[in-house]
Parts: C-alpha cells; sequence; structure tokens
C-alpha cells in the first residue's frame, strides 16, 4: 500500500488506490483539538488495513502537534476500543 498523505488544506489523510482513493477527513475544532469526521475506504479496498493505516496516521499527527482528537466517525471509534492504549488521544468533555 503507498504511503498515507496529509492534506492540510483540505483536512484530511488519504491514500490512492487501485481501488479508488481512501480518505479520513477531521475538522479542526477549539484550541488544539481535531475531530476525526469521515473514514471512506473503497468497498474493494476494505479488509486489507486501509482504514487501520489511515486511524494511525491521524493519531501520529495529532500526537506530533501535542493535539487530542474527537472520534465522531464510527470506524475511528470502533478501532479505538480496539486500542485502548491509544485512549489518552481523546478529549475529554469539560
Amino acid at each position: 500500500m503507498p504511503p498515507i498523505q496529509h492534506d492540510a488544506a483540505d483536512r484530511r489523510f488519504y491514500v490512492r488506490l487501485p481501488e479508488g482513493e481512501a480518505y479520513l477527513s477531521y475538522e479542526e475544532v477549539g484550541d488544539g483539538t481535531l475531530d476525526l469526521r469521515h473514514t471512506i475506504v473503497p468497498g474493494p479496498a476494505q479488509g486489507r488495513g486501509v482504514g487501520d493505516s489511515l486511524v494511525r496516521a491521524a493519531l501520529d499527527y495529532a500526537r506530533e502537534q501535542g493535539a487530542r482528537i474527537v472520534p465522531s466517525c464510527p470506524f475511528v471509534q470502533a478501532w479505538l476500543d480496539d486500542h485502548p492504549d491509544e485512549q489518552d488521544l481523546v478529549a475529554r468533555a469539560a
């Protein structure tokens, strides 16, 4: 799989695959918080770890930036449920 790219202008992490483009979109909400909104992987590419790679890229970026995340996307939330060691990045409600 090609490396995940970050398009800061369009606020998304993406990868171009033979099956089409896969991406995880986000919004910046508040100071240092990224709301991970949508993860899209073309049907033929599902089940091959593409979504996992997109989430990992977003979380790596958040860590590098000292940011927190809001897992609005159901896929991201499910991923976090399966990776409790990454829960420290989740922004807590005030």
